[in-house]
């Protein structure tokens, strides 16, 4: 066992504060990393409110983990100490389903292991995050870092990179492919970084004017103020690919009517409560409302590699641990470019 410093929560009530735990020991086909950076998720958030209600505690949070391998298992192949490696949403999974075989282990029928908040697979070691000095995982849930990368601005690749990530090339977005991206926040500033690098034209669409310089500068190359009912009259019909990364409630049907003939909106926020959804808006158009979690590890390195190939990361914000719960405050009123990220020396 090793002695973890971190920050942790302890109810559904009370501020993150110093904590310390044990990490497993190495075993033969684990990798130690020696976490310098992690990223902030508005999903750490929901978790440690217990806002999804499935909360455990005391929580270490942190699901976008990047750093230096300290030590390696004797069976370990893929890595080496030294080597930057990244530990996203996904520690372990059953690794025999049909999901699983799929490289889909987000998945997993018999429910993945998750990074915090969760169990190791034998359902009663309890996870811990990356607010904390080190992870203790097995290889094969570790991702390789290219040292091309900015190391804390690619943290968050490991979850609101993949995020995006994956729902743009399930639905084989490519040069020509005209992409609309619903709220331009951590997820969104990710779909129009990663989906203009793959060719697409980016329309961002915003509640609010002042998004549209970034938008642009992010590589959109439209603009829609939704806000202005004319809008949705100006753009119905335009789109193959919605990534709606809203978690607000907000009108599915006039998304919708935004897409072409056999376009697909994809949902990535989780709004509180179901949204009404008009069947007729579907039918004519033979439209789709999809979902997309994150990726498995196949895609996450494929994700992270494309990353590297097009230089891009995350544009964050590196604070102190010490001022997490600000952040998280500052988060909640949407008062962050685009992405929190942890520098954990600061333990």
């Amino acid at each position: 066992m090793s002695l973890a410093k971190a920050f942790a929560v302890a109810s559904a009530t009370t501020p993150l504060a110093a904590f310390e735990f044990e990490r497993r020991e190495v075993g033969a086909h684990d990798v130690s990393i020696e976490i310098a950076f992690c990223g902030v998720c508005h999903s750490d958030i929901h978790q440690v409110r217990n806002e999804w209600g499935n909360a455990t505690y005391p929580m270490v949070p942190g699901h976008e983990i990047v750093g230096r391998v300290t030590q390696i298992g004797a069976h370990v192949k893929n890595f080496k100490i030294g080597d930057f490696a990244g530990v996203g949403c996904l520690v372990d999974s059953c690794r025999t389903c049909a999901s699983c075989k799929r490289d889909l282990e987000q998945f997993c029928e018999s429910g993945a292991a998750f990074s915090y908040n969760s169990t190791e697979m034998d359902r009663k070691t309890p996870t811990h995050g990356g607010y904390s000095s080190h992870i203790v995982t097995d290889e094969a849930f570790c991702l390789k870092i290219s040292p091309k990368l900015d190391l804390a601005a690619a943290a968050p690749l490991l979850c609101a990179g993949i995020t995006t990530y994956s729902p743009l090339r399930h639905w084989k977005v490519q040069k020509g492919t005209k992409v609309g991206v619903v709220g331009l926040g951590g997820l969104g500033h990710m779909a129009v970084k990663l989906a203009a690098a793959m060719g697409a034209e980016v329309t961002m669409l915003s509640t609010s004017a002042a998004k549209e310089a970034d938008a642009r500068a992010l590589g959109a190359s439209g603009f829609g103020l939704t806000s202005d009912e004319d809008t949705f009259t100006r753009l119905r019909g335009h789109f193959d690919l919605i990534i709606n990364t809203i978690s607000a409630p907000h009108d599915y049907n006039k998304y919708v009517g935004m897409l072409r003939i056999d376009g697909s909106m994809v949902l990535l926020g989780i709004p509180p409560e179901p949204l009404p959804v008009a069947a007729m808006g579907l039918i004519f158009g033979r439209k789709s409302i999809s979902g997309s979690l994150i990726g498995g590890i196949k895609e996450t390195q494929e994700m992270l590699d494309f990353c590297a190939e097009h230089n891009i990361v995350s544009d964050i914000e590196l604070i102190p641990v010490q001022q997490v719960n600000e952040a998280y405050e500052r988060m909640m009123k949407g008062d962050v470019r685009y992405r929190f990220v942890l520098d954990m020396k600061t333990l």
